[in-house]
């Protein structure tokens, strides 16, 4: 799960940061108001790269899909990512821990041929 949830937090990083160049062209929003809202979802993304595996990281993950939403309200444009970002995440963590699973049940197998020895075949 650590590797597809991160890869989609690094995703929506770069995007949350073109999204803000493109928000920038908007007359009617301050480009103080869209680095701030961009600026802390962007961190925030990156810090949570570290925090996926821990206890309460995929919550956190929540957190920020919805921050994103919300965000919307104050740059219109991110209700449509936030959006996209929460159908990402859902994946990134259901088809993550399906990974995980997987992995683990080859990584048992390994094991257990290993220990069989060469003379088991």
């Amino acid at each position: 799960m650590r590797t597809l949830c991160s890869s989609t937090l690094i995703g929506e990083f770069f995007v949350i940061g073109f999204a803000g160049l493109v928000a920038m062209k908007d007359d009617s929003l301050a480009m103080s108001t869209v680095w701030w809202v961009c600026g802390v979802a962007m961190v925030f993304s990156v810090l949570l790269c570290g925090m996926v595996t821990r206890p309460g990281g995929v919550q956190l993950g929540w957190a920020l899909q919805i921050g994103l939403v919300l965000s919307g309200f104050v740059v219109p444009t991110m209700f449509f990512l936030g959006a996209v970002f929460a159908g990402l995440w859902w994946a990134s963590v259901h088809y993550g821990r399906r990974i995980d699973d997987i992995k683990a049940r080859w990584a048992e197998g390994q094991t257990a041929g290993a220990s069989a020895g060469p003379d088991a075949a």
